[in-house]
């Protein structure tokens, strides 16, 4: 039996240990419980078949059909930093992702050579910075925060990936860089275009706030586009080893995502809501940081950390603060945690959470001061 077969069994005989050993009139518990399996339902509902699956998909066309040379040109460590960085900050402006959703792409990224530094600014920024998100900041909680969403999660995003950089120097061995010719570069450039965009359409009109009938029916034409070219202009092997990577990030990913929701889930009835709000009350040090530690490990799928905030911010929350939750809490969950530390290690993945809070807290104190 491997390794991992031991660890997996060694989980489930903690978890009926747990059970087993928690009386059964425990109401907390049985709330704990029934809030974690709802909230895996929504998510499983909500977010995997419309917004997880095609980012999916698109991770593993990113992993096969673009070429390596590309995402090392705008993206790779001999880039120049205002490109790489530019880029990076920015790139996921356009899709409606929340920060499970975003991880494929960076895995994606990651694995065809992109940069520690431009791959963790990417993956902070994306769900900080959507289009739809920013919109309906502005629209509910008002322009000064929307702007100062989109000012802080640029800035910090990059600020995220240089210190990445700093503390960790990553070696680069000459051969890695090599690009392969390989047949994926018989696809003509307006196919993949085509092929791409189709593919980031589902996020995008998953991610727009229009009458369910039109999206759905957008997405469902998209969708059978997508079907349609590939049966059209791509040979069987290679419409195969694109399927298989993106089975090969679903095997990575999905798992660890399900048990971060179920956890994060578990957790939530069982955090003084009261306590919360009478700290973050007011822009201290310690405000700030309580209100990024609560959004880096609270799970808030594509837009709901809004009406979370407003609800929050009604019962007396300070603006800074809830610019910090705003920043911390798209971008980082316990999911979205456990496959960072697939990808990355434990101690990158330690890094960057800590920068992520400590880097949101300062962010929403400095906020706070001018409001």
């Amino acid at each position: 039996m491997e390794r991992k077969d031991w660890n997996l069994l060694m989980w489930i005989a903690v978890v009926f240990g747990v059970l087993y050993f928690v009386p059964s009139n425990s109401d907390w518990f049985r709330t704990s419980v029934i809030s974690a399996f709802d909230l895996l339902h929504e998510y499983a509902r909500e977010h995997v078949l419309t917004c997880l699956v095609p980012a999916l998909f698109i991770a593993g066309a990113i992993a096969i059909f673009i070429q390596k040379e590309k995402v090392i040109k705008y993206l790779g460590y001999e880039a120049k930093k205002y490109v790489s960085y530019g880029v990076a900050s920015v790139s996921g402006a356009i899709l409606a992702v929340c920060s499970c959703t975003i991880l494929p792409l960076f895995a994606g990224i990651r694995k065809r050579g992109a940069g520690l530094g431009p791959a963790t600014t990417f993956l902070f920024a994306g769900p900080a910075i959507n289009i739809a998100a920013i919109f309906l900041t502005m629209s509910v909680l008002g322009i000064k925060i929307g702007l100062a969403r989109i000012i802080f999660a640029i800035l910090l995003s990059i600020l995220v990936g240089l210190t990445m950089v700093l503390i960790f120097r990553e070696k680069v061995e000459k051969e890695k860089l090599l690009i392969e010719q390989t047949e994926e570069s018989k696809l003509s450039n307006k196919v993949l275009v085509i092929f791409f965009s189709l593919m980031i359409g589902v996020l995008v009109v998953n991610g727009l706030q229009i009458d369910k009938i039109i999206k759905y029916s957008l997405m469902g034409i998209f969708t059978i586009s997508v079907v349609c070219l590939v049966l059209w202009k791509f040979k069987d092997h290679l419409a195969q080893k694109w399927l298989n990577e993106t089975w090969n990030f679903s095997k990575m990913l999905l798992p660890l995502l399900f048990i971060g929701v179920f956890v994060a889930g578990f957790i939530m009835p069982l955090l003084p809501q009261t306590l919360i709000e009478n700290l973050v009350g007011q822009n201290t040090v310690l405000a700030n940081v309580v209100a990024s530690v609560f959004g880096a490990f609270m799970y808030f799928s594509t837009l709901t950390e809004i009406p979370i905030l407003q609800a929050l911010i009604a019962k007396g929350m300070h603006s800074g603060p809830a610019l910090a939750l705003l920043l911390a809490g798209p971008s980082l969950s316990l999911p979205n945690m456990l496959v960072i530390r697939k990808v990355l290690g434990t101690k990158k993945t330690a890094v960057y959470v800590g920068l992520v809070v400590v880097y949101s807290a300062i962010a929403g104190l400095v906020f706070g001061s001018f409001v």
